[in-house]
């Protein structure tokens, strides 16, 4: 018997995986909080012989080198990938014993296409393929980006991701469990695509990439690609040299008076509470990054990289939790951070700000007031339809594109309301007149407002 345990990373959109018998298992694309994936082993019951990585990652900072010095696991790596540590070297073909009593083994079989040297790795009990982990390769419906190497090559690993799909789909069993790391939200998923489990058959009549000629998917799925988050530059050199360990203790505390020395120093102080208790009173000067949104991924985006930063938590749990979720991203270390609220972090004499929040029907009923109408929504997405006369700047570029937004009130919207939220909160640090919009953008017509998709 084998098992396979599913490790989600959901604030990347990404899945790591635990799988093996009674004795022995195999961690692969494991995250850099790895006590997780200790954790799972144990509740197994089962001895983490062996790490895997299907790919140099570019989206995260891996635990795969920690996890296997910790647990004294072989680690295997693909030949191609360019690394800087020792490494167990894997090829195509290659085989590896997960756990003899079990009957499990590991193929590895190359697919390149999201990097170079991507290989995914197939479970095999007694012979029989009985899931793959693709990595980037294989996702749900859709497959990795190929762009996130080197732009002279995105074409050709386009065809190659299509190639690997197909090759896939021919050498493995319909029934083979087909267990993708990204594709769950990750921006290292060429689309999104909706589903939790499938198999290799479930693909094969519903994957764009087994379902059209290479000609016609590699338009596409180039046309499609959208912007890369800023902090990827960083991830692949830091995962090829091998990451460090991480400190996961809490950082030092800061009274009022070091808060807002280190705002008046330029460092980003920000606070992870939610955008209705963000709105109705913050220290003037944060930024608001919900905790229990997309934390790790905007704010490594946006923040530029290096620049300490002071997290604002209305409790212990929260600040461990975002103190997790920002490591995986390299941010490894707050420089301090402090919990409770706004009363807590003001100094004394001072009041905290404040923004109104609103609907996009109150934004129907003050157009004729000549407001600014801002839309930080990604190209992809405005043009399925924009509110007319709309000023656009994607949330990731606004922070050097601030002075671009023209005088007077602003109204921002995004398609739900954090990412408006966080725009708010930039304007709101330099002293503009904001107002967030938090509703969907699907009730935007229905308000009365009129739309444009040209």
């Amino acid at each position: 018997m084998f098992f396979v345990d599913t490790i989600e990373v959901s604030g990347l959109g990404n899945r790591s995986y635990l799988a093996g018998g009674e004795r022995a298992a195999v961690a692969v694309d494991p995250p850099r909080d790895l006590d997780r994936v200790i954790a799972a082993a144990s509740r197994r019951g089962v001895r983490i012989s062996h790490v895997v990585e299907t790919h140099v990652h570019n989206d995260y900072v891996t635990g795969g080198l920690e996890l296997a010095r910790i647990t004294g696991a072989a680690y295997l790596v693909p030949a191609g990938a360019p690394v800087s540590f020792g490494h167990v070297p894997v090829r195509d073909g290659d085989r590896t014993e997960i756990d003899s009593a079990a009957g499990l083994t590991l193929r590895a079989l190359a697919t390149p296409g999201h990097t170079p040297h991507h290989t995914s790795y197939v479970l095999e009990e007694n012979g029989t393929a009985v899931a793959v982990f693709t990595g980037g390769s294989l996702l749900i419906g859709t497959v990795g980006r190929p762009d996130l190497v080197e732009p002279r090559l995105t074409e050709g690993l386009a065809r190659a991701q299509h190639a690997s799909a197909h090759r896939l789909a021919a050498e493995l069993p319909d029934e083979t469990a087909v267990l993708p790391t990204h594709g769950f939200g990750s921006f290292c998923s060429s689309s999104q695509a909706e589903g939790g489990d499938t198999t290799i058959g479930k693909e094969k009549v519903s994957n764009e990439a087994l379902t059209r000629d290479v000609d016609s998917f590699v338009a596409e799925l180039l046309a499609g690609l959208d912007d890369v988050p800023a902090y990827y530059t960083h991830m692949g050199p830091a995962n090829a040299a091998g990451p460090a360990p991480v400190d996961l203790t809490p950082p030092s505390v800061a009274d009022a008076d070091e808060i807002a020395a280190r705002l008046d120093a330029g460092e980003w102080v920000v606070d992870l509470r939610n955008r209705v208790a963000f709105a109705a009173g913050h220290l003037a000067g944060s930024f608001n990054f919900e905790a229990e949104g997309q934390l790790a991924t905007y704010l490594a985006w946006l923040i530029p990289w290096g620049k300490p930063v002071t997290l604002l938590a209305e409790s212990p749990e929260q600040l461990a939790a975002a103190q997790r979720e920002l490591v995986r991203v390299g941010i490894d270390r707050p420089a301090a951070a402090a919990t409770g609220g706004p009363a807590d972090w003001v100094r004394a004499g001072e009041t905290p700000a404040s923004i109104r929040r609103a609907t996009f029907a109150d934004l129907a009923g003050c157009l004729r007031d000549g407001v600014v109408v801002l839309d930080v929504r990604r190209a992809s997405e405005r043009t399925d339809g924009f509110v007319e006369g709309s000023l656009h700047i994607p949330i990731h570029t606004l922070p050097r594109r601030l002075d671009e937004v023209p005088e007077g009130q602003v109204w921002v919207h995004c398609a739900g309301g954090m990412r408006a939220a966080i725009a708010a909160s930039l304007l709101d640090a330099v002293g503009r007149d904001v107002v967030a919009v938090d509703d969907s953008f699907e009730t935007a017509e229905k308000a009365g407002l009129t739309l444009r998709t040209s």
